[in-house]
């Protein structure tokens, strides 16, 4: 039987679960114990006389009942947010946090260099950028801004695109005098091509070895842009990466560069719910003028084709 009293606050312990998946992880990130955290979803399921998950070895699934609550605790969760920041926001400023998750090519090399300029300009922001070779879910609240490689086709999500960037092959100037020098797309199938774990793969607009030579196959593979980079400096093969991260390198060298030339995109996702905080809104049009001011890095010499 359900209980009468609701307590409003469960429900932030019980988005914690929902998200995180597991219990020791939703109560590190909300600073409690995990005990506390079980003894609170307890109380929520007796209240509402409902299981909400299903306790897995692996982990906390949502049942039937628990996706209903999740959407309308997440719209619950939106709306304090635009409460706070529209009552609170002209005394707050830009407060908060905001998570940002990017490529770990683009997070490193562009993001990392110019976040701390975005915090400066914010004191009461935190600032928290993931990057990493995977897709981010907004839906699950598992970043407020994304960076992604593809337009989404679903979901209450807003697009902006970025920009376009280019890529080239490259390799390092000892593999190249060790291997001698790369004259056709034929004669990269007897050197060492560098890419992505197929099953890893988290974009197929990272699948790069068909449009670079047939049959072409990977034999030295990373599901890190920047590790596949880190070993092409380091002498171990041949590999495509995006220009603005090779190109200010002095011992890269380009590699069949007007053969094979590709193009690709950044977009910048928001959530619908959230895309209007001042926290995410500010974060947002923060790199995208970055991104736009940085045109030229992204995009050097002339277009290439797709």
């Amino acid at each position: 039987m359900p209980s009468d009293e609701f307590e409003w606050s469960d429900l932030r312990f019980f988005l914690a679960v929902a998200r995180a998946g597991k219990l020791t992880l939703a109560a590190r990130q909300l600073g409690v114990e995990h005990s506390t955290v079980g003894r609170r979803i307890g109380a929520l399921e007796r209240m509402l006389g409902a299981k909400l998950f299903d306790r897995q070895p692996g982990g906390y699934d949502l049942t039937a009942p628990g996706e209903r609550l999740l959407a309308s605790a997440e719209a619950m969760e939106t709306l304090a947010a635009t409460a706070q920041q529209d009552i609170a926001g002209a005394d707050l400023g830009v407060a908060g946090t905001v998570r940002i998750g990017a490529p770990d090519g683009f997070g490193t090399f562009f993001l990392a260099p110019r976040m701390g300029r975005l915090a400066a300009r914010h004191p009461a922001l935190e600032v928290q950028f993931l990057a990493m070779p995977r897709v981010f879910n907004l839906t699950k609240r598992e970043a407020d801004i994304a960076i992604s490689l593809s337009r989404p086709k679903q979901g209450r999500l807003h697009a902006r695109k970025l920009t376009d960037y280019r890529l080239r092959l490259y390799a390092s100037r000892d593999y190249v005098a060790e291997h001698g020098a790369i004259e056709s797309r034929a004669a990269l199938l007897r050197h060492t091509f560098i890419s992505y774990v197929d099953e890893l793969l988290y974009a197929p607009e990272l699948d790069y070895a068909p449009l670079v030579a047939k049959d072409l196959r990977p034999r030295v593979k990373s599901s890190s842009l920047v590790a596949q980079f880190m070993a092409v400096k380091a002498g171990a093969g041949v590999a495509v990466l995006p220009r603005f991260m090779a190109e200010g390198e002095a011992d890269l060298v380009p590699v069949l560069p007007g053969e094979v030339e590709i193009e690709r995109t950044f977009w910048l996702i928001t959530h619908a719910d959230t895309r209007t905080l001042a926290r995410v809104r500010v974060a947002a049009d923060f790199i995208a003028r970055e991104a736009q001011e940085a045109r030229s890095l992204f995009l050097p010499g002339p277009p290439s084709p797709r």
